[in-house]
């Protein structure tokens, strides 16, 4: 009975998930719903002394806090930066659905109220982990796209051709992030933004550091006034250089990175293995109330060892 409960429960969040993806008209087309994030204007600016003294004044500490972090704006930011055009509001009630639902299968299955939250817990994070999986890989082909479009944006400075219609020729020669987001800085351009500004927009929703450089030229150029070609030359041989720096990194590390793995898995391997071989040597872990409050401490320690190792491991430069 509990695994029926537990199927029918993964069916109903598998239907409700199909229906906010595929849903007509709920998300719109990726072109709608970016030409919704151009059109919207910019909230007015708060004063300096109002933004250090309102939220304190007049929210308790705790609202405080809720309110500095903004939480469904980073979501949102993440989203956008993924190339995910949902709704806020969709993914929220995605990841309640699956919390209820993990909570209702941990229930059945451990008969733990904590194991059970932490089931809950794991399923309703699934589609942030699943956003952030798909914004560093959308990122990451954003930089490796970079240094071509540099060149490109080059070869038509210098064939006599302006900024902007070398924008134009890399929308149309290169394929998405680059050409989805270089066509929103367009449409920008068009309905009256300045393009310094605009490409400062495009930053925030691909904030590469590579990406930073290129704007920052670009605004240099625009108010002091130089050869952006000559820039825009230097800037991909910079960019090509910070990207086989950062590749060295990562061979370098891939060892202990993989080590971090091997260290993070062996106790449940182990586990498994010897519940399948030997299954009394586990059986205290699992049915005695020290053992298994052993086994979350276990478990708990593990997983905190494998984030101190992927963060030790992670060099910023």
């Amino acid at each position: 009975m509990p695994y029926l409960v537990a199927g029918l429960i993964f069916a109903s969040v598998i239907a409700v998930g199909a229906y906010f993806a595929f849903r007509p008209g709920a998300a719109g087309t990726a072109e709608q719903r970016l030409m919704a994030r151009i059109a919207r204007p910019a909230p007015p600016a708060e004063p300096e002394i109002l933004k250090a003294r309102s939220p304190k004044r007049r929210k308790g500490a705790l609202i405080s806090l809720l309110y500095r972090l903004d939480l469904t704006r980073r979501l949102e930011e993440h989203l956008w930066q993924a190339g995910i055009y949902m709704r806020v509001s969709d993914v929220v009630l995605l990841m309640l659905v699956l919390f209820g639902a993990g909570v209702v299968v941990g229930t059945a299955t451990w008969k733990d109220p904590m194991l059970a939250t932490a089931t809950g817990c794991g399923l309703a994070m699934a589609p942030v982990g699943y956003v952030r999986v798909r914004r560093r890989r959308r990122l990451r082909r954003f930089t490796l796209q970079l240094p071509f479009a540099l060149d490109l944006i080059r070869s038509s400075l210098e064939a006599g051709h302006s900024l902007l219609r070398g924008l134009q020729v890399v929308v149309s020669e290169f394929q998405d992030p680059m050409s989805t987001e270089l066509r929103s800085v367009i449409e920008q351009s068009r309905l009256g933004l300045p393009l310094p500004r605009a490409l400062e927009e495009m930053l925030k929703r691909v904030p590469v550091e590579d990406l930073r450089l290129f704007v920052v030229a670009v605004r240099v150029q625009s108010e002091v006034g130089s050869s952006l070609a000559q820039i825009i030359s230097r800037l991909a041989e910079i960019v090509r250089t910070r990207q086989r720096v950062q590749d060295q990194v990562k061979a370098l590390t891939a060892q202990s990175r993989m080590s971090g793995w091997v260290v993070g898995l062996l106790p449940v391997i182990i586990l498994g293995a010897f519940s399948v071989i030997q299954p009394s040597y586990t059986r205290v872990l699992f049915h005695d109330p020290a053992g298994i409050r052993i086994l979350k401490v276990a478990a708990v320690l593990d997983v905190l060892a494998f984030l101190t190792i992927r963060k030790l491991l992670k060099v910023k430069f």
